[in-house]
């Protein structure tokens, strides 16, 4: 079958090993020095390593590739965690994964943070405009036009608690989780920078590693469009907390 999946340039690639670490598939090695996609049905198309490479030397392709098997990925890492617990515990290899899958699917319970006072009154909503996931919205909309476009996560406006007052405030909001849409956002993204006056680009997306589908799509419809304009990237951890701004 004919999909996309990732291609990697072993002359960019300068052996930081930064994309097998986060590939959760196991789908890229280190291999002489240099990162290697190793089998084809690993590779789930999402693109978590792009974001990480340093030196771009990985992009999607679409070429005739075996279907992505998800079984064969999970038995896959099994052999992995079980070569890992044998040998010398020194020399035993380690990863911050936790088992079993994608950490941001894994199961966490939090504990509720107090009330603060502004919580007893009741707050504006800031969304300036309907629909707003990326599928659904018109490339050609009027209020596109002159607008500062946030990109957001599906789970960022429910992990992150002033979502509307730090973010969604003054811009037209498109909102996506690459993990459950089949789809290449950065095609659509591309039109409507293409064909509107977009003044500024902020992404919003999770610390997890399938969201570094959403900021790559993004990165590569500014680039594809042709337009440059400010571009600004918050990340939001999965207790709430604004790790960083970029």
């Amino acid at each position: 079958m004919v999909r996309k999946i990732i291609e990697i340039d072993s002359e960019k690639c300068n052996g930081c090993g930064l994309c097998a670490s986060a590939c959760h598939e196991g789908a890229i090695g280190m291999v002489d020095g240099k990162a290697k996609l190793l089998r084809d049905d690993y590779c789930d198309g999402l693109g978590n390593c792009l974001p990480v490479c340093p030196t771009g030397a990985i992009r999607f392709v679409e070429r005739e590739a075996a279907a992505y098997d998800e079984k064969a990925v999970e038995e896959n890492m099994k052999k992995a965690q079980n070569a890992a617990h044998s040998g010398c515990p020194g020399s035993r290899a380690q990863t911050l994964q936790p088992s079993g899958g994608c950490p941001g699917s894994q199961a966490r319970t939090f504990a509720p943070h107090a009330a603060a006072p502004s919580d007893f009154f009741p707050q504006p909503s800031q969304l300036r405009q309907w629909p707003v996931q990326i599928q659904l919205v018109p490339v050609n909309a009027p209020y596109f036009e002159g607008a500062d476009l946030l990109v957001a996560a599906d789970c960022t406006a429910y992990a992150y608690a002033d979502f509307h007052k730090d973010f969604l405030r003054g811009r037209i909001t498109l909102v996506g989780c690459p993990k459950l849409d089949p789809v290449d956002y950065s095609e659509k993204l591309t039109e409507i920078l293409a064909r509107n006056n977009i003044r500024s680009v902020t992404i919003v997306r999770m610390e997890v590693p399938c969201c570094g589908g959403l900021e790559h799509a993004a990165r590569a419809a500014l680039e594809r469009s042709g337009k440059n304009v400010p571009f600004e990237v918050a990340v939001i951890s999965t207790k709430g907390a604004l790790l960083e701004r970029r």
